[in-house]
């Protein structure tokens, strides 16, 4: 015996016409649910999966009949009149849904079709950012239908639509990580380090306020060995409200050139810590692997100390090291001055952890690398800064305050940037 697996019929779709139409003559119940979704904007999907396409487009007929009164069949209205119904698509979340709508025009002469405020809502799609949101955790375009809930009757959405709105979706991300203003933000450290993504370079700029709370600073194509590349990371975020003379620490991967963009943007005034893990990544891939381990560890215990006992240890095993290791001995004496700031400052403890290493804005960046991770092909270097942009927008939703963030008032006090009390002249 066959069976009809057909779950939408005719006396399916009447059904749902006559509960349209019992909810809209019996609506009142939902005239606060109008005024949600006109004045809050209030996701119609989550009021589709209670009540159905019936419910929406009773809530088209209130809004409609909000505007040009309840229906007067065989009557003329003197402003807006009702003129029948059509085929419409309201937005969900990832999806568009067929719905029936009715339609309404003024009288002849002053203006033609008059708009439904309800569904004048619902066309304010947020398809592409949506689309955008699954496609950073994982989701290849060419698999986007395993994501798209399936509905009856709900309007396909192409492959090539699903691009095109995931694009525009992160060129406004893009432009939005780049118009940001730092005017009212008061940065303390900057960390700056590069990524690599297929073929092309990306550096990336994190700062971290007087409160601990971090914020994307900036992006920039070009590796870290590149100065022109540092120094338009570094000119526009000038531009965009950090203050170049307010003393600040950097942090950084240790590429020279990164160092003279800083010196050039911001001036010589302003403190580098070099990452230590770099440092000593750098180092053990010049040694040989028997005197790995021990080099470390004296790296390490070196970094704990102050400032000058520090480098004389380091200096003597990089004497140790000449005798059979002569790479390895340079590569610890380059940069040994800069593996120090934070110990020649005299920055508390608690917070050579967050300081002592670019692990701050690494973390981000292992965000971004995740949420990239799908992309198999790079097309071009305007892709590479959309997706990251985009990839480190939604990682900052996750960010928190560094560790020890209660201690940066004394990094504020050690870099001179504690508050001064108002003269008698500028309080008059």
């Amino acid at each position: 015996m066959k069976r009809s697996y057909h779950t939408i019929t005719k006396s399916g779709q009447r059904n749902a016409a006559k509960l349209a139409e019992f909810l809209s003559h019996n609506g009142q119940v939902l005239l606060p649910m109008v005024d949600l979704i006109e004045q809050s904007r209030l996701a119609v999907d989550e009021l589709v999966d209670v009540a159905g396409r019936a419910t929406i487009e009773a809530v088209l007929e209130l809004s409609a009949s909000q505007v040009a009164g309840p229906r007067t069949p065989g009557r003329r209205r003197e402003e807006v009149g009702w003129h029948g119904r059509q085929r419409g698509r309201v937005c969900l979340k990832e999806r568009k849904l067929a719905v029936s709508r009715p339609r309404l025009r003024s009288r002849p002469g002053s203006g033609g079709e008059v708009p439904i405020p309800a569904y004048e809502v619902m066309q304010d799609t947020r398809l592409g950012q949506r689309m955008l949101d699954v496609l950073l955790r994982g989701i290849s375009t060419r698999q986007y239908a395993r994501v798209l809930p399936e509905m009856a009757d709900t309007c396909g959405v192409s492959k090539s639509n699903v691009s095109r709105e995931a694009i525009e979706a992160s060129e406004a991300a893009l432009q939005q990580l780049l118009q940001r203003r730092f005017d009212e933000v008061e940065l303390l450290v900057i960390y700056l380090d590069g990524r690599v993504f297929g073929d092309h370079h990306m550096i990336s700029a994190v700062g971290v306020d007087s409160a601990g709370h971090k914020h994307v600073l900036g992006i920039q194509q070009g590796a870290t060995e590149n100065a022109a590349a540092a120094e338009d990371l570094l000119q526009p975020l000038v531009a965009r409200g950090v203050n170049p003379k307010a003393k600040a620490l950097f942090v950084s991967d240790g590429a020279k050139a990164l160092r003279a963009a800083i010196n050039k943007v911001f001036g010589s005034q302003h403190p580098v810590q070099r990452c230590r893990n770099h440092k000593i990544r750098n180092g053990m891939e010049r040694l040989a692997e028997e005197p790995k381990e021990q080099v470390k560890a004296a790296m390490r215990a070196a970094y704990r100390l102050e400032a000058k006992e520090g480098i004389a240890r380091l200096k003597k095993l990089a004497e140790w090291l000449d005798q059979e290791q002569p790479a390895a001995a340079n590569s610890l004496r380059e940069g040994l001055e800069e593996c120090f700031t934070i110990n020649r400052l005299g920055i508390p403890p608690s917070l050579h952890r967050c300081l002592a290493t670019t692990n701050v804005i690494e973390s981000p960046q292992s965000g971004v690398r995740r949420r990239t991770s799908r992309v198999c092909r790079w097309r071009d270097a305007a892709m590479i800064e959309r997706w990251v942009a985009a990839s480190f927008l939604a990682t900052e939703k996750n960010f928190r305050r560094v560790m020890g963030w209660k201690d940066l008032w004394q990094l504020k006090a050690i870099l001179g940037r504690e508050e001064k009390p108002a003269t008698k002249q500028e309080v008059a």
